[in-house]
C-alpha cells in the first residue's frame, strides 16, 4: 500500500566479493584490483548526479549500501559515496544509513569510522554457527566471528545491528539450527533476517544439486526450521514484520526494505542496480566496466525499462501487502480474490479483520502458494 508522499530511498550496489559463495546468484564479481574498486566509487557517484538531474529535489529517508560486501571497498569510500548521496539529494534528519557486511571484513576501528561518518545500521551475514554449515556454504568466517562482530558494531555505536542467517543447507541438521539460533540471539541484536536457502540457476551449489552430488533443500524441514526461528524470536522480544525478518520494535525494523514493500520510489546506483520512481521501472547493466564507462561518457547506466500492467500491479499489491505484518486490504482484491481469501482464512492461513488479510504462521509457510490463489 503506498503512501500519499512516498518515501524516497537508495540502494547502492557493490559488486565485489572476496570470494563468490557457491549459493550465491548475485551480481558480484571478484575485484581484479583497487584501481577498478576505486572506478566504481566513481562511477557510482556520477550515478547520483545523474539522478538528482533527472528526478530533481527528493530527500532521502533511507539509504541501503549492499553487496557483494561492501565493506570490502573500506569506509572511506563508503563514506565518499555517502557524502555524494547527501551533496546530491539531502540526508533526512531521521535517515535510517545501512551498510551490509561479511563480519570478517570489519573491525572495530572500521566500525567506528562508519558510525562517526554517518552510517547508523549495520546487517552482518551470519549465516550459521556450525563450522560445517559455513564450509558448504562457502562461507569464510569462523562461526563467532559473526556474534563478535555484532558486539563490536554495539561497541561503535551503532543504533541498530541486525544478523542475516540461512537454513536448510545440506547437511543442517535441527540442533544446528537451533545452536545458530542461540548465538544469534546471543549477540544482543535487535534485528534478524533468516531466509530458506534456494537452488539458483547458474551456482555453483545448483550444478551441484543437478548433477546429484548434493541434495536439495528439503521443504520439511524448512518448515521446521522457520518454525523454531519464529518460536525462538518471539520469546525473546522479536516480533515478524515481514516473511524472513524480526525486529525488537518498530525503531528497528528495516526502514529501506520497507519502502520496496509499500511500493515507494527508490533509486538503485550500480552495477544491475534496479529502480523504482514513480511507477517505472528500470535497472542498470550488469558489468562494473560497461556500468563505469557509460557513466564517465555522460550516458545513463540503464539497461532496460518497464511498466507493469494492471494485470501485474494486482498481482503484486497482493504480494506485496501479503509480505509484512501489516497485512492486504481486502478491499484491494477482486470479489474472486475475497472469496479466495475467506477459503485460506477457513484453512488457518489468514486472518481476517477489520478488512485486512494478514498471514498467519501457518499461512507464511505457504505463503507464494496463498498469494497466487487470492490473485487468481
Amino acid at each position: 500500500m503506498a503512501h500519499s508522499t512516498p518515501a524516497f530511498g537508495l540502494y547502492i550496489h557493490v559488486p565485489f566479493c572476496a570470494s563468490r559463495c557457491g549459493y550465491c546468484d548475485f551480481n558480484t564479481y571478484v575485484p581484479e584490483g583497487r584501481g577498478q574498486q576505486l572506478q566504481f566509487v566513481d562511477a557510482a557517484l556520477l550515478e547520483l548526479d545523474h539522478a538528482r538531474e533527472r528526478i530533481g529535489e527528493r530527500r532521502v529517508s533511507s539509504v541501503f549500501v549492499g553487496g557483494g560486501t561492501p565493506t570490502l571497498i573500506g569506509a572511506d569510500a563508503l563514506l565518499r559515496l555517502l557524502e555524494g548521496v547527501d551533496r546530491a539529494f539531502g540526508l533526512a534528519e531521521d535517515a535510517e544509513v545501512t551498510t551490509e557486511a561479511n563480519p570478517e571484513s570489519v573491525d572495530p576501528a572500521m566500525l567506528r569510522s562508519l558510525r562517526q561518518g554517518g552510517f547508523n545500521r549495520v546487517s552482518l551475514g551470519m549465516q550459521s554457527a556450525s563450522p560445517h554449515v559455513l564450509r558448504a556454504l562457502d562461507r569464510a568466517h569462523t562461526p563467532g566471528r559473526a556474534v563478535q562482530a555484532a558486539i563490536e558494531a554495539r561497541e561503535a555505536g551503532f543504533e541498530h545491528v541486525s544478523l542475516d542467517l540461512i537454513y536448510g543447507t545440506p547437511g543442517e541438521s535441527d540442533a544446528d539450527w537451533e545452536h545458530t539460533l542461540e548465538a544469534a540471539l546471543g549477540a544482543g541484536t535487535d534485528h534478524i533476517s533468516a531466509y530458506a536457502l534456494t537452488v539458483e540457476p547458474g551456482t555453483a551449489f545448483g550444478a551441484a544439486v543437478r548433477r546429484g552430488t548434493v541434495a536439495p533443500p528439503d521443504d520439511d524441514a524448512q518448515a521446521r526450521r522457520y518454525r523454531m526461528a519464529d518460536e525462538r524470536f518471539s520469546a525473546a522480544g522479536l516480533h515478524w514484520y515481514e516473511l524472513s525478518s524480526w525486529a525488537r520494535d518498530d525503531a528497528a525494523r528495516c526502514h529501506h526494505n520497507l519502502t520496496y514493500w509499500r511500493s515507494d520510489d527508490w533509486w538503485g546506483v550500480g552495477p544491475g542496480a534496479h529502480s523504482h520512481v514513480a511507477g517505472v521501472r528500470w535497472w542498470n547493466v550488469r558489468r562494473p566496466h560497461e556500468y563505469a564507462q557509460a557513466l564517465a561518457a555522460g550516458r545513463s547506466p540503464a539497461a532496460a525499462r518497464e511498466l507493469l500492467t494492471e494485470q501485474e500491479l494486482a498481482l503484486e499489491a497482493v504480494m506485496l501487502g501479503l509480505r509484512t505484518r501489516g497485512g492486504l486490504s481486502l478491499a484491494a482484491l477482486s470479489p474472486a480474490g475475497v472469496r479466495a481469501a475467506q477459503r485460506q482464512a477457513d484453512r488457518g492461513r489468514l486472518e481476517l479483520s477489520d478488512g485486512v488479510a494478514r498471514l498467519t504462521l501457518e499461512g507464511r509457510l505457504f505463503a507464494d502458494a496463498v498469494i497466487r490463489e487470492l490473485s487468481d
